[in-house]
């Protein structure tokens, strides 16, 4: 599956409206990280299609971490019309997106059933609490010393507890679903 921006905003109004309306960078990212792996996990793909990478504070969704920092081009219906800056490395809700009722149609009922998990899990963590886990917990993360590395999905499966012949079997199924979204996407852009 490619990168969907509209469902990564989504995810992340999810977890900013469950924390009180206002979530640090670092904690949202590790929430949405934690979110994509355990969709991978159950169903061998993950919610927002986003890149996975290592750096110094643990892994990330790569595209989602240039919404965060403002250096992404965003999409009609994405991150900017959903997620608002906050001084402090914080990040909140849009005055129009502050609704008791949060709508969130590009998330499936069982992409709500695993942020709904996900939070239960991981959401009274604290931000430098939830990265450490991440440290200790994820094992596909590997230091990058300083800079980034790309985090292959069969790593996670292995992480995960596949054996390497199933975590390539589920990398190579991903990666020929994420072909073939590629294509249509050329097509309907023609």
């Amino acid at each position: 599956m490619a990168f969907n921006e509209r469902k990564v905003a989504q995810m992340a109004a999810f977890f900013i409206q469950r924390n009180d309306g206002c979530l640090s960078i670092l904690k949202l990212m590790k929430l949405l990280y934690l979110a994509d792996r355990r969709a991978l996990d159950m169903f061998d793909a993950p919610i927002s299609g986003d890149r996975m990478v290592s750096m110094p504070h643990g892994p990330v969704l790569s595209k989602t971490y240039e919404l965060m920092n403002g250096s992404g081009f965003s999409v009609s219906d994405g991150w900017d019309s959903l997620i608002a800056d906050r001084a402090g490395h914080m990040l909140s809700l849009k005055q129009t997106a502050c609704q008791q009722d949060l709508d969130l149609p590009a998330l499936s009922e069982a992409d709500i059933d695993v942020l709904e998990a996900v939070q239960a899990e991981y959401g009274a963590m604290a931000p430098w609490e939830l990265r450490n886990f991440t440290h200790d917990h994820c094992a596909e993360w590997q230091d990058p010393e300083g800079s980034s590395r790309p985090i292959d999905y069969r790593d996670v499966f292995v992480a995960l507890g596949r054996t390497p012949a199933e975590a390539r079997q589920a990398q190579q199924e991903l990666e020929s679903h994420n072909s073939m979204d590629q294509l249509f996407s050329r097509i309907r852009c023609s």
